[in-house]
């Protein structure tokens, strides 16, 4: 009677253990009917999931089907439980039946189905599909275009972060440079070249690279995920897939097209090429054939188009580019099939009748549509006849190369002959072509300009007067032939204006000279101008004539002050300085000058951090506060300059400090301030951190990590180093509490000088949910017992069944002695 008691002990234990464990999916009791339960794989001990209750004359239950040692049944109390642990990957799904007894074994209720579904929890790692990966790369793959793949599976439910996985890059043998050669897609694990990769890898210098790929679960989010590692082995081969040499093809050719021009090859047999047009044009003259060659498909006239731009493209089966775009030249060779062509239908120039011999009358000038400079446009000139012929022919030479005539006879008589009719062969030794030339004789220039009065007086204007504003008009007659070189008017100004301030423009139809202002007028430089102005014909006079004081007129220009702004010797200021010097450096002097010599004031502005101050009157900028160039590296501020007068004008310069790096700040965890691990410990439990630091990272960082405390604290963990900046921390045993931990940590930078950070890791050890979250215990709300409640009642209703127990079995020992 007492073992029986005993068992009624164990399973009100049961029972309250589970209740006191805030299992919510547990239906305490009820009567039989088919019921779905779901269950936690790994569970360890006695779990209860439910208690049917029995109604006469049911006394007893069975239990059928998919038990696997594990599921059992109180048959007399009802108590449905697993004494162990299932295996979701073994059955995720476990199918019983239960039936209701009566005192016989008959079955008098029932089968009703049980279905306990197993819920994954994380307990398979990933593995990859290889014990190793090998692959070949070309030098200047696409970035981002995979070459090759990695696959690993998880045995977990796919369908929960468990066996979602997150591949990474972990380390790069060997690694030249500061970025990372070749990338990895996290999730389809499709590797590639980065951008640097693409642009660097070359199989002369480093033709054999191991990467070690990292896969982990939980999509790689939590620092408890289950990893895998994996070498992957990669060969670096010579790209055939380069820019052909640029192609060159005569102009109208005449072979049977399409002609042959260059070829391409991509890497691997099996490519679609095709050609990419990088102009638009009317029409496209190339091809390319599936072996890579490109043809041109049509004559091409250089004179249309010189030099041809396109790209060859190399695709697979579906479409997607195997490779950059190559881009390939085709230069039009030149051939001569353009004839020359006469600058003007009639040239027309003027020589007068008194002309030296030999003089230079003017220049013919032809063009050819041939490649420039070649014998192809190569022109010469020849005279071919001349009218009239009087007083005789050939009057006139020209110059076979250049086009140029000269008088050959003094016997121009402008009385006879007004004009002659020239015609000139211009020639490229292929084809030719007749210009015609008009030229003109024209009367003795044998009379001076002379100005309609010799003195303009004074003109007064303001110094900042704009340039190419007129101030003065002039005027001089000429009488000679009107509209000829001979009386055309030319202003010079001969004395006065050294720098060419102003300038003296001519109207063809009325010899009326405009004096401008050339160039920006200061007064400080000079205040008046006393001008000499001379007026001529562009065509020599004849000898015994002369320019004299009829040609020549005079005038004074004042330039009157305006007050103007400081000018700054620079209009931007650049100064590098370590972020460390101290406060008071002179740091630049920036100079303004005032035109009229007023004293100038200096003043900052936009100074928001106030880390500037500038002397008032010197112009010396000075550090005013201690400089950070983690919070603003580049610093700008406006120096403002400002005149000391009752007319105060100002101007403005910009000042810009690039404050250079110091090792001034220690490193300091992004990753890892605050870990758990779940209690009981296992052995290679481990928790990642990283470390990064403020200062300007010129290289890869480097840090030391390394554990501080007592000899207790570090007989219990220890710190490993993955790389330059992570680490993990790891139990060195598996016998720690569970309770919170504080573990000093150090960390050292590789700057010059070194620093060092000093911080505290707050660790977990705790209990875990399925998840392998850290246990939160749920506060107590208003009506609910507290946990201390909940002991006492345990141990309340524990005393009163060991009574009862107790005073039942006195009882019937008493019922036994009165019948003896």
């Amino acid at each position: 009677m007492f073992k029986l008691c005993g068992l009624h002990l164990l399973y009100l234990l049961v029972f309250h253990l589970a209740a006191c464990h805030g299992m919510n999916e547990l239906y305490i009791s009820g009567p039989l009917q088919d019921m779905t339960f779901s269950v936690s794989e790994g569970t360890t001990g006695v779990h209860v999931l439910y208690q049917f209750t029995m109604e006469p004359p049911a006394v007893s239950l069975r239990l059928s089907g998919e038990k696997d040692g594990v599921i059992k049944i109180a048959s007399k109390k009802g108590y449905l439980y697993l004494n162990g642990s299932l295996d979701r990957e073994t059955k995720a799904i476990h199918r019983l039946q239960v039936e209701a007894l009566n005192e016989v074994g008959e079955k008098v209720k029932g089968p009703y189905s049980i279905t306990i579904n197993v819920q994954d929890i994380n307990d398979n790692p990933p593995k990859f599909d290889k014990s190793k990966y090998k692959a070949v790369v070309w030098e200047n793959s696409c970035p981002g275009k995979p070459f090759m793949y990695v696959h690993a599976t998880d045995h977990d439910d796919p369908t929960t972060p468990n066996a979602q996985l997150s591949y990474s890059i972990l380390h790069h043998f060997p690694n030249p440079y500061i970025q990372m050669l070749f990338q990895i897609d996290n999730v389809t694990g499709a590797i590639s070249t980065s951008e640097t990769g693409s642009r660097l890898l070359n199989h002369q210098e480093q033709d054999m690279f191991i990467l070690v790929v990292t896969v982990k679960d939980l999509a790689g989010m939590s620092e408890n995920a289950l990893t895998s590692n994996i070498d992957v082995e990669i060969t670096v081969k010579e790209n055939l897939w380069k820019a052909p040499p640029n192609a060159s093809i005569k102009e109208n050719s005449t072979e049977p097209h399409p002609i042959y021009i260059t070829q391409v090859h991509w890497n691997e047999p099996g490519a679609k090429y095709g050609l990419l047009e990088k102009e638009r044009l009317s029409r496209f003259p190339f091809t390319i054939d599936q072996n890579g060659t490109i043809y041109v498909t049509e004559p091409l006239d250089r004179e249309e188009k010189e030099l041809y731009s396109f790209f060859a493209t190399a695709k697979e089966e579906g479409g997607e580019e195997l490779g950059r775009p190559l881009p390939v030249f085709v230069q039009v060779e030149d051939i001569n099939d353009n004839p020359p062509v006469c600058q003007n239908a009639l040239t027309i120039f003027e020589v007068q009748e008194n002309e030296e011999l030999g003089s230079n009358i003017g220049t013919l000038y032809a063009t050819d549509m041939d490649k420039e400079n070649t014998l192809n446009s190569r022109l010469q000139f020849r005279i071919v006849e001349q009218n009239p012929k009087i007083p005789l022919d050939n009057l006139f030479i020209i110059q076979q190369e250049a086009g140029t005539f000269q008088l050959s006879r003094s016997s121009l008589n402008k009385q006879k002959v007004s004009n002659y009719s020239v015609t000139v062969e211009v020639t490229d030794k292929v084809f030719t072509t007749l210009c015609d030339v008009k030229i003109n004789v024209i009367d003795m220039n044998d009379q001076i300009p002379i100005f309609e009065k010799s003195d303009y007086g004074n003109w007064t204007i303001l110094e900042d007067t704009p340039v190419g504003e007129v101030i003065l008009e002039i005027q001089a007659t000429d009488a000679d032939e009107p509209f000829t070189g001979s009386s055309q008017i030319i202003y010079q100004i001969e004395e006065g204006d050294q720098n060419k301030n102003f300038i003296i423009e001519t109207d063809p139809q009325t010899n009326r000279g405009f004096v401008k202002i050339n160039k920006i007028l200061d007064f400080e430089m000079s205040s008046v101008y006393n001008l000499t102005v001379k007026a001529a014909n562009p065509e020599p006079l004849v000898k015994g004539v002369q320019y004299n004081s009829s040609s020549t007129a005079y005038f004074r220009v004042v330039v009157v002050d305006v007050n103007e702004v400081p000018v700054f010797s620079k209009n931007t200021y650049i100064v590098d300085i370590f972020e460390d010097v101290p406060v008071g450096t002179l740091v630049m002097n920036v100079t303004a000058n005032d035109p009229e010599g007023d004293r100038i004031r200096y003043t900052l502005e936009s100074n928001k951090r106030n880390w500037l101050r500038i002397d008032t009157f010197s112009g010396a900028i000075y550090t005013h506060a201690p400089l950070d160039r983690e919070v603003e590296h580049e610093y700008k501020v406006q120096v403002t300059a400002t005149e000391e007068n009752k007319k105060s004008q100002s101007s403005t310069a910009v000042f810009k400090l690039f404050i250079k790096d110091v090792n001034d700040n220690p490193p300091r965890l992004t990753k890892g301030n605050h870990l758990f691990f779940c209690h009981p410990l296992h052995e290679g439990a481990r928790a990642e951190i990283q470390a990064t630091d403020d200062d300007q990272q010129l290289y890869p960082p480097e840090f030391n990590f390394s554990l501080g405390g007592s000899e207790n604290i570090k007989s219990d963990w220890e710190i490993s180093r993955i790389d330059g900046t992570h680490a993990y921390l790891s139990p060195k045993h598996t016998n720690l509490e569970e309770k919170n931990y504080s573990i000093p940590l150090t960390i050292n930078d590789n700057g010059k000088p070194p620093r060092e950070g000093n911080l505290n890791l707050q660790v977990n050890v705790c209990r875990c949910t399925d998840e392998k979250r850290c246990f939160i215990e749920v506060e107590n709300h208003s009506g609910m017992p507290s946990t201390g409640m909940a002991v006492g009642i345990l141990l309340g209703v524990l005393i009163s069944i060991v009574f009862y127990c107790r005073r039942h079995i006195s009882q019937t020992e008493i019922q036994e002695n009165e019948r003896t």
